[in-house]
């Protein structure tokens, strides 16, 4: 018997549809566009223009979008979550984090939420920490030397309220392996080191060819 799913499955590496991502160089132009957008989403949920200006506004993004919709492209091609000198690796769908520690021990990221991520009170909205705590479980997975996984579930306990404008420090770790299975812990703290949020879940492993 072998652990090796590459002997059983010569398409692993795709594993099971997940594309095989690449590091992208893009270019200089896809940060700055990474951070107008990021801001542009701050302001989309906090401006309060008069008509006049919200018409502007949308001229401008039906613009920008006309202007980048013959370049759409499958999953794993684009630049987004592929450039991993970038907060977020690139990617828009994650709050601008940076890679601290990446070990089999485990994992450390910087993060900072912005006003997108409010939720009321001016406190991050409950539903994006999993999001947050689900790429630290991928993460933690393959820094760990594991193969791709996916999540089985994830349970979040909230013990304090997550701040926006304040830097935080995300970490995850494997707490138990046994065979295909992987448990997760990870936790958010504030520069006080208070526990803002932890979580913990169950990775497993695909099996050839499965998606």
């Amino acid at each position: 018997m072998t652990d090796d799913p590459r002997l059983v499955d010569p398409d692993y590496d795709k594993h099971g549809g997940f594309p095989n991502f690449q590091a992208a160089e893009p270019g200089p132009g896809f940060g700055r566009f990474l951070i107008a957008m990021r801001r542009a989403q701050d302001l989309a949920v906090s401006a309060d223009p008069d008509s006049e200006t919200w018409e502007q506004a949308a001229d401008r993004a039906e613009e920008m979008v006309k202007l980048l919709d013959p370049f759409d492209s499958g999953e794993g091609v684009g630049p987004a979550n592929r450039v991993p000198s970038l907060p977020g690796s690139g990617s828009l769908l994650m709050p601008p984090y940076r890679v601290i520690k990446f070990d089999p021990d485990g994992v450390e990221l910087s993060v900072q939420f912005s006003r997108f991520s409010v939720g009321g009170n001016y406190a991050v909205h409950g539903g994006v920490l999993p999001l947050l705590f689900d790429s630290v479980f991928g993460m933690v997975i393959h820094a760990a030397g594991r193969p791709i996984s996916r999540t089985a579930f994830l349970h979040v306990d909230y013990r304090n309220v997550t701040p926006i404008d304040t830097p935080l420090t995300a970490r995850g770790w494997v707490r138990e392996a046994e065979g295909r299975k992987a448990f997760v812990n990870a936790e958010l703290r504030d520069p006080e080191d208070t526990l803002l949020a932890e979580a913990n879940g169950l990775m497993i492993r695909l099996l050839p060819g499965q998606p």
